[in-house]
């Protein structure tokens, strides 16, 4: 059924609808969204399954189908039959529910990513984004030892560099060799700006970020206002463990005490998060012996456990969970990810799972993904309302398994831990604001990557001024700076997945940060009645219901709403600052005497 089709399909349901007692401009939108939503619910299934197999298996050919069915979805989502049709529906606003007004909303900001008034435009995007995708994941990565012999490695192993190595030369060698791919991203970053904003603009929205921001209910100003609201209540922590890292790191490596952060002293390709400094607390260690798919198993027990159901056989059977064996010819995005391919049943997840505490975490993470999807895919939401409440909902669910699945109880609990383990409060707590993607991660997500996406689409930064302006942010937010000069000719921001094919959302991430403190703090509380810093929610049902209570209405609710019902407060940070607190005060004694380089940020 092509747009048209719908038309006349919509024409026919509203006479059969016009001798009920419904208002007329009710009736066509039911029709609408009905024959909409069909057509849709098919395209998109087969859009993901081909986008699935070009990501898991890269090759040419996987990305020639992924355009082919990209671009009917595209034809189809952006038709100027559809865009006239939402927009006739909505002039009549006051006259339709809560429920329809989301759905034509979500059409309308759907059809804006690709409107087909513009079908060369959305033609030459869709390709572009493929062929990104492709240079990005099919990219070799090559590290030169210092007899300059040069050997390919995985992602996983410059993280494991990075992470483990005290020797700052080979240090130096992993973080290069992470940002070579930047180059070859460069230009396609260019067209792909250019694109988007193209398909933004047709649409009325000031630019491609505006229309991704558009999805929160909220302006460009809004949500940058939020971002540096965050950043300001969080910098005295950041600052304290800023300082504190800058004199360990410098005492590890034997070097003077920088002004700023090298980069590559950092355990992480982006600064992102810092996990593997604090020596006292070997996380890694607690998973020797265990496999990367009891990893994932008891993933999903720690779901069960709340009331959750098991996964169903797809899950397990279409999944791709674990990490290319070597010598294998296929390719790979090794960006832990999770698919809802159908808006039904068809969930999996795209991971390398190796068993560490990073991916231990990330597990968690993303099977909260997954439990999202099963839970709002049910009779009372519509297909197009079957999302986060907002999509930082998504990350904040997910991430909130992951701070349940790093608490001492749990770990203990699992045969991890010894339940009498000595274990220093504050090392732990340390610990954590390193390497959980929280304290650390804010001033990168909601300060780098958020400023430089806003620059990159509302103000068109130029090509010429891609890697300049990424570091003056690295620098700015983060007080990190690069091991050497980082000319144009890189594109260091390129390097960072998000950038090239999750575009204008990284704020996401950092609402999703503080909203699971929040959530947490209101669980730990609340509901178990524990400490927030030291609880178990393994095998609450309680605790499973209030999260059923949250991701089962999907979309089909505001999010400030829902936020205010279920914890009492708007989006704040205090959770996220009281759960730090006591390693606050520990940090000022422990830098007493010592220069801060980014207090004035």
């Amino acid at each position: 059924m092509n747009s048209n089709n719908i038309i006349l399909s919509i024409a026919v349901v509203a006479l059969l609808l016009a001798g009920c007692s419904e208002d007329p401009a009710r009736s066509e939108a039911t029709a609408f969204l009905q024959s909409y939503s069909e057509e849709f619910q098919q395209l998109a299934y087969d859009s993901d399954k081909a986008s699935w197999l070009a990501n898991t298996d890269i090759k040419p050919e996987h990305d020639s189908l992924s355009v082919v069915n990209d671009k009917a979805l595209a034809v189809f989502v952006g038709s100027k039959a559809v865009i006239e049709k939402a927009r006739a529906l909505l002039e009549h606003e006051d006259r339709l529910t809560d429920s329809q007004k989301r759905q034509l909303g979500k059409v309308i900001r759907r059809a804006a990513h690709q409107p087909g008034t513009i079908p060369e435009t959305v033609d030459e995007l869709i390709q572009a984004n493929t062929e990104q995708n492709s240079r990005l994941f099919g990219f070799d990565f090559v590290i030169r030892d210092q007899r300059g012999k040069a050997k390919v490695v995985s992602t996983n192993e410059i993280d494991q560099v990075l992470v483990e190595s005290s020797d700052v030369r080979e240090r130096q060698a992993a973080w290069e060799s992470s940002k070579e791919v930047g180059k070859t991203l460069k230009d396609g970053l260019e067209n792909l700006q250019r694109l988007r904003n193209e398909a933004a603009r047709e649409m009325g929205y000031s630019s491609f970020f505006e229309l991704e921001v558009a999805d929160y209910g909220m302006s460009v100003a809004e949500m940058m206002q939020l971002m540096d609201g965050f950043l300001e209540e969080l910098r005295p922590l950041y600052s304290e463990l800023h300082t504190w890292a800058r004199y360990e790191l410098a005492q590890r490596y034997n070097q003077p005490v920088p002004d700023k952060l090298p980069a590559h002293w950092l355990p992480n390709r982006w600064g992102q998060n810092w996990p593997g400094i604090i020596d006292a607390v070997d996380l890694d260690g607690l998973y020797t012996g265990k496999s990367a798919e009891w990893t994932v198993k008891t993933s999903e027990d720690f779901y069960v456990s709340l009331g959750f159901d098991a996964l169903n056989q797809n899950f397990w059977e279409r999944s791709d969970l674990y990490p290319v064996p070597e010598g294998t010819e296929r390719k790979k995005n090794n960006h832990a990810s999770a698919w809802h391919l159908d808006y039904d049943q068809d969930y999996r997840s795209l991971m390398s799972v190796v068993p560490n505490d990073r991916w231990f975490r990330t597990s968690h993470h993303e099977l909260g993904h997954i439990y999202y999807y099963i839970e709002y895919t049910n009779p009372d939401v519509p297909l197009l309302l079957r999302r986060g409440a907002n999509r930082g909902y998504h990350e904040g669910i997910g991430d909130l398994m992951a701070i349940a699945s790093s608490q001492r109880p749990y770990l203990q609990q699992l045969g991890l831990m010894q339940e009498d383990a000595e274990v220093d409060e504050i090392q732990w707590l340390l610990n954590d604001a390193l390497s959980s993607g929280s304290v650390v991660f804010i001033p990168f997500s909601a300060g780098t990557m958020s400023h430089f996406e806003h620059d990159l689409y509302e103000e068109n930064l130029p090509k010429d001024k891609f890697n300049q302006r990424w570091w003056e942010y690295v620098e700015k937010y983060q007080g990190i700076v690069p091991p050497g000069p980082r000319g144009e000719e890189y594109c260091d921001a390129a390097s960072k997945t998000h950038i090239n094919n999750d575009p204008a959302q990284y704020y996401d991430y950092a609402i999703s940060c503080i909203l699971k403190f929040q959530i947490h703090d209101h669980i730990a509380r609340k509901i178990l009645k524990q400490d927030p810093r030291n609880c178990n929610y393994y095998g609450n049902k309680e605790v499973g219901d209030f999260l059923k209570s949250i991701m089962r209405p999907g979309a089909s609710r505001d999010w400030r709403e829902v936020l205010r019902e279920k914890t009492g407060e708007d989006l704040s940070v205090r959770a996220m600052l009281e759960y730090y607190q006591p390693l606050l005060e520990f940090l000022k004694k422990e830098n007493e005497g010592r220069t801060s380089a980014i207090a004035e940020l």
